[in-house]
């Protein structure tokens, strides 16, 4: 097996199978509930989780290593849910609008609000409402928000990935908690 990340890339690098398995297999949780947090779609977290692994087999070429591998996945990773998230969005948008004019007789239906696994073990409300206000956050807080809760990053992970500072990724941090706070503490009361 190859251990350490380095490695990995050289091998990588010269296109070798078993690296790519390797790398798959590493790191494949980490980047589906990384994105399936942000997409809140399994269907779409593992659409997206394989084209992020199809991107570093195609680009792996390209890697310097000026950031750590996993930095690099999670950069990828969360580029490729917002990108995706957005088109979705638009697309919603479009149909929205193109059946109020009378030109489509189909909306494009919501997705579900508890699709994320941990809804079964906390309670689907609950679940649903939290995700439903993370949703809301600007995309900058809710990727670092995604990462430090959901992955357990480092704020200088974070900071790496999103290329900013630590100082940056606490304001987005604190930013996400505060209006997460905000937000919930209504409607948990009445819970």
């Amino acid at each position: 097996m190859i251990s350490a990340d380095a490695e990995l890339v050289a091998q990588l690098q010269v296109g070798s199978e078993t690296a790519f398995r390797t790398l798959v297999e590493r790191y494949q949780n980490r980047i589906y509930r990384t994105v399936l947090a942000l997409l809140r779609s399994p269907e779409e977290a593992e659409d997206v989780a394989q084209e992020v692994f199809v991107e570093v087999y195609q680009t792996i070429g390209r890697f310097r290593g000026e950031a750590a591998l996993s930095t690099w996945l999670y950069r990828l990773a969360t580029s490729r849910a917002l990108k995706n998230r957005r088109r979705a969005q638009a697309r919603k948008r479009f149909a929205y609008f193109t059946n109020l004019l009378g030109f489509d007789n189909q909306l494009v239906p919501e997705p579900a609000d508890n699709a994320h696994p941990q809804a079964q073990l906390e309670g689907q409300q609950q679940v649903a409402l939290l995700l439903a206000h993370i949703a809301r956050l600007p995309d900058q807080q809710q990727v670092a928000f995604t990462l430090r809760h959901e992955q357990d990053l480092s704020y200088e992970e974070i900071a790496a990935v999103l290329n900013t500072t630590v100082p940056a990724v606490e304001s987005l941090l604190f930013r996400a908690r505060k209006t997460l706070r905000t937000h919930l503490q209504p409607s948990l009361r009445h819970v």
